[in-house]
């Protein structure tokens, strides 16, 4: 899962060494070499050094934050290296193109590379550490600074939560929304938690056999209408029937709908205000990448989510969605769809998948 962005991620692990650690021979050769001024012209090997702590008039006359030649030099007498930008700038440069090629989304990979920039640049480090090291603290801080947002225990929330807990799934058509709350269904079940589904989707042809199906291989309550329906009006009648019978989680379908289809957006804001659901979900396929991004602002907006799931997360490489939704809607991705199998469904844990880009598990 997201191979190709790991790969890209490592080359930019890789670029920053060559291009820290292809100045040091020559740097400490030039410090080895320089004649210190003095009165003399030379000093004792019993001469008290420097004070390390020496004013840097150079940095301080026109107020630069770079790391001057006096400051690195110190800093290799002392054992250690500084992170320059002209250390940063080309791989900085082939990273910001590397996510973009990997689908993240414009403000999600500038805001990675401040991160990183921030964090590194100036920075020093001992000898005896790698720069490597540095570079994938760095990585790891920028990607779950964007990855984490708004993250919150799922089913923490489940088992506070007053019941019957509602839940909507809104998506487009295609992406697995269906069978998501499928899995969701049997992940509750799992837990201990009962659950009925309610088809909202009444504009489909063949929406209710396909949840139907679902219902029927799982022993769910399925509640439905007729093709037409008011949508509003079924997800209303699961939450009555889910009170009426001591049901933890009602799971309310919608028809899919496209982000541009007014009368569909304006059907998900009337699901909304009637049955006021305690979360919404967006539901979109990983693989999507970028056009992810933008249906799950667009969704937002019509009616505010709580959170999202990404299904096909198995058959991303890029990993472009995964890194950029919660970051453009501060809501959180809830969980991944790793298969076909009712068990396929994964909580998205932000420090695991960091970890795994970087190579770390």
């Amino acid at each position: 899962m997201f191979d190709g962005l790991k790969d890209k991620l490592s080359s930019f692990r890789e670029d920053v060494e060559e291009s820290t650690d292809a100045e040091e021979p020559a740097e400490s050769e030039a410090e080895a070499d320089a004649e210190p001024e003095s009165g003399t012209g030379t000093v004792d090997a019993d001469d008290p050094a420097p004070a390390a702590d020496a004013p840097d008039e150079e940095a301080d006359a026109d107020g630069s934050a770079e790391p001057s030649t006096f400051q690195r030099a110190k800093a290799f007498a002392t054992g250690r290296i500084i992170i320059e930008e002209e250390d940063l700038e080309e791989p900085l440069w082939d990273l910001e193109m590397a996510l973009l090629e990997s689908d993240v989304e414009m403000s999600v990979a500038e805001r990675i590379l401040e991160t990183v920039r921030e964090t590194m640049l100036g920075e020093s480090r001992k000898q005896v550490e790698t720069t490597g090291e540095l570079v994938e603290q760095a990585l790891h801080d920028a990607l779950l600074d964007v990855i984490a947002v708004g993250q919150f225990d799922f089913e923490e929330r489940v088992a506070e939560a007053e019941k019957p807990l509602t839940i909507v799934f809104t998506g487009v058509n295609g992406v697995g929304k269906t069978t998501t709350i499928a899995k969701l269904s049997e992940w509750l079940a799992e837990r201990g938690y009962s659950s009925v589904l309610a088809n909202g989707d009444t504009y489909r042809a063949g929406a209710n056999e396909q949840i139907a199906e679902h219902a029927e291989r799982l022993d769910r309550e399925l509640i439905s209408h007729d093709q037409g329906g008011d949508p509003a009006a079924v997800i209303y009648d699961g939450v009555e029937y889910a009170a009426a019978n001591d049901v933890d989680v009602v799971l309310g379908d919608t028809a899919g709908r496209l982000h541009t289809s007014d009368d569909l957006m304006a059907q998900l804001e009337k699901i909304d205000r009637v049955v006021d659901p305690d979360m919404t979900l967006f539901v979109d396929e990983a693989v999507a990448g970028q056009d992810a991004v933008n249906r799950a602002k667009e969704f937002n907006e019509a009616a505010e989510i709580d959170g999202a799931v990404l299904t096909k997360a198995d058959a991303d490489s890029s990993g472009g969605a995964a890194i950029s939704v919660a970051y453009v809607t501060g809501k959180p991705i809830l969980f991944l769809g790793t298969g076909q199998g009712y068990d396929d469904l994964a909580r998205f844990d932000p420090e695991a998948l960091v970890d795994s880009l970087l190579g770390e598990e």
